[in-house]
């Protein structure tokens, strides 16, 4: 067996809820070209002139609302899940986070530390799904890090396991307490990602979007597919918990911008429910493996203020799987899976 570390990554945070850390954290995050995919020019006009001088300061109140004692919400969950996965694995375990600290470098130096002779690591990105601007992006940064210090070891990563039937699974099971009671609607709610991230991720050029029930129908494009690998996800997930059909329904949050998004907005979907005789709702965002910004406060606190002001009299959010033990199994699976594959 070849010596081999693990590294898990996640998304990121400010390091504290102070204007200008929240500032240093959003230029890093919208400066990216897979994330605001203009030309850099303006890009750097508009996340430095536009964007982060009037979101910083928002953001910043928005993450005081959900800030813990120990910092960050998604940095602590991610330690914690770190350490669950190291008490059940021989192999070091470090944490990166793609935007923020800890860097890729970091991780790298800190698994060097503990396995000088390391042979193998295996990059475990904490994203179900792949899109360009999650998945695609810590990917890369990983191995921009590892060509620019020309570290010796070899890197895999574990591929996205949006249908993997451990996830699978564990998802359904980190939901299922939360939908014993009655409800009406079970809504699923995933990152939203501009149309044309879905357009330029489709290597056919003419699936994705342009074929009637594209998620659906087999196509080479599907393993880059956000919209297909989300769609998937809900249906085996619902399918797991044996939901009709009418029970649920899918809807994409955290919209940037006025570029076209994919459809239904969650923001906009809250408040139409109750009108709609749904009044008692379950909220779950499957994106998401780690609570943080997105999950909690605009979700569970916005979302919940939309819904009920609306005429919705009940609203649950089911928290993410963050340290569970069956989602903590997953990943030893698939890393161990990963392993398995020759390099």
């Amino acid at each position: 067996m070849r010596k081999t570390g693990i590294i898990l990554m996640n998304l990121g945070s400010p390091d504290s809820t102070e204007v200008k850390d929240v500032k240093k954290y959003l230029d890093e995050f919208l400066m990216d070209k897979r994330v605001i995919d203009k030309p850099w020019l303006l890009r750097f006009l508009l996340i430095k002139g536009i964007i982060v001088p009037f979101r910083a300061p928002k953001s910043a109140e928005a993450y005081k609302t959900i800030w813990w004692k120990e910092g960050s919400p998604l940095i602590v969950l991610s330690k914690q899940l770190q350490e669950a996965v190291q008490q059940k694995t021989a192999l070091p375990v470090e944490l990166s986070m793609r935007y923020g600290s800890p860097t890729p470098e970091a991780a790298y130096t800190a698994l060097l530390q503990r396995m000088p002779d390391v042979e193998e690591v295996v990059l475990v990105p904490l994203y179900p799904h792949y899109a360009m601007s999650s998945f695609e992006t810590a990917v890369e940064h990983m191995k921009e890090a590892h060509r620019k210090n020309n570290y010796s070891f070899t890197l895999k990563v574990v591929p996205p396991f949006y249908k993997h039937p451990s996830y699978i699974n564990a998802l359904a099971e980190s939901m299922r307490p939360y939908l014993q009671e009655d409800f009406d609607q079970l809504l699923f709610s995933y990152h939203g990602i501009p149309e044309r991230h879905i357009l330029k991720s489709d290597p056919t050029k003419k699936h994705c979007m342009q074929v009637e029930n594209c998620c659906f129908k087999s196509s080479p494009s599907h393993p880059t597919c956000y919209r297909h690998q989300v769609t998937i996800t809900s249906e085996l997930v619902a399918k797991k918990l044996g939901l009709k059909k009418e029970q649920w329904q899918q809807s994409y949050q955290s919209r940037l911008g006025r570029d076209p998004w994919l459809l239904p907005n969650t923001q906009v979907r809250l408040p139409q429910l109750p009108g709609e005789q749904v009044k008692k709702l379950v909220v779950v965002c499957p994106s998401f493996v780690s609570d943080c910004l997105e999950t909690l406060e605009e979700i569970e606190m916005r979302g919940k203020e939309d819904f009920l002001e609306n005429g919705g009299e009940q609203y649950t959010y089911i928290p993410c799987m963050n340290t569970s033990a069956l989602w903590v199994d997953t990943l030893l699976q698939l890393i161990d899976e990963t392993i398995r594959q020759p390099a």
